[in-house]
């Protein structure tokens, strides 16, 4: 789960904010693509979750 987050991170998101998507089982690969996209982590977040 730790590379999960980090890879959030990376990505843009907030520590808690990736820490509660990389403890899912939310896909990672569209998390950073919706993030690359111009998601906004807010939303990004109620879409996966």
């Amino acid at each position: 789960m730790e590379w999960r987050r980090e890879t959030l991170e990376r990505a843009g998101l907030d520590n808690e904010r990736a820490q509660r998507i990389a403890a899912s089982d939310a896909d990672l690969h569209e998390a950073v693509r919706l993030l690359e996209q111009g998601c906004a982590p807010e939303l990004l977040e109620r879409i996966l979750l």
